[in-house]
Parts: C-alpha cells; sequence; structure tokens
C-alpha cells in the first residue's frame, strides 16, 4: 500500500510515516517512480513502533531494540534487550505509583469538592497538588520529550 493508505490505517500523519522513515525506522520499498510500498514487514514494523510508543518508549529506544530484532540472536543482543526492557519497567512502575497515588488524591479531592467541603479542606487540597508535585520533581516520574 501506498504512504496515504498506510498513515490512514495506523491513524498517523504522512508527515509522521516520514519521519519514522528518516529517522531509520521504517523500510518501505521504493518503486521506481519514487511512491513508497508499505508491505507486511513495515505493518508489523509500525504496530511494534505504536506500542512500544504508548508505553514510553522512546525512538531511540525503538530504534536500538529493532536493530538487536535485526541481529541473530545472542546472549550480548539478549542482555541489551533485558537492560532495556529493565529500565523501561522500572519507569513504567515509577509512573503506575505515581499515577496510583495522584488517583487516590483526586477520589479525595472530588469527594470533598462534592460534600460541599472545599473550603474547610482548602489547604488539604493544596497539600496533595503539593505532594504530587514533589515527587514530580524528585524524579517519580520521568517525562520524555522523545
Amino acid at each position: 500500500m501506498h504512504i496515504k493508505q498506510f498513515a490512514a490505517k495506523y491513524n498517523l500523519s504522512t508527515d509522521t510515516v516520514r519521519y519514522y522513515e528518516k529517522e531509520g525506522l521504517l523500510h518501505p520499498n521504493k518503486q521506481d517512480n519514487g511512491y513508497r510500498v508499505y508491505d507486511v514487514t513495515c505493518e508489523h514494523t509500525i504496530k511494534f513502533i505504536l506500542v512500544l510508543r504508548q508505553l514510553g518508549f522512546t525512538l531511540q529506544e525503538i530504534n536500538q531494540l529493532l536493530t538487536l530484532e535485526q541481529k541473530p540472536t545472542s546472549d550480548s543482543c539478549n542482555q541489551e534487550t533485558v537492560q532495556l526492557f529493565s529500565a523501561k519497567i522500572t519507569h513504567i512502575e515509577q509512573q503506575l505509583y505515581f499515577y496510583e497515588q495522584a488517583l487516590q488524591s483526586l477520589q479525595l479531592t472530588q469527594t470533598l469538592m462534592a460534600e460541599g467541603k472545599y473550603a474547610e479542606n482548602k489547604l488539604i487540597i493544596g497539600s496533595l497538588i503539593k505532594d504530587m508535585y514533589n515527587k514530580l520533581q524528585e524524579g517519580s516520574v520521568h517525562r520524555e520529550t522523545t
């Protein structure tokens, strides 16, 4: 399929697809007329990319995993993959902890607001927000820009 169909099928813009190509993540076949043809391999790769992006993997990490996938299976390849996954698992666990705490804080705030007790609990609500902010600053949740 061509880029427009491929992008539409995976709910992406054509610019995003081109960017993934530029970054070396996707490798469509190019026809003599310059059109790109996205085959089953590209579809497998884009699904892999989309799932890992949703899990918070950076494009650099995804590229590293795709490169490792192309190599023959070896102990060093497996170790590198395990290290990358271990780091990501730790990161996701930190995020889960943060979001669990945040959810509890929001639920408490919602209850206090629903009961019309905001005014007398304003300090508690402010404290909950301050605690969440402090957890962000301590590195409990790492924000990624890539």
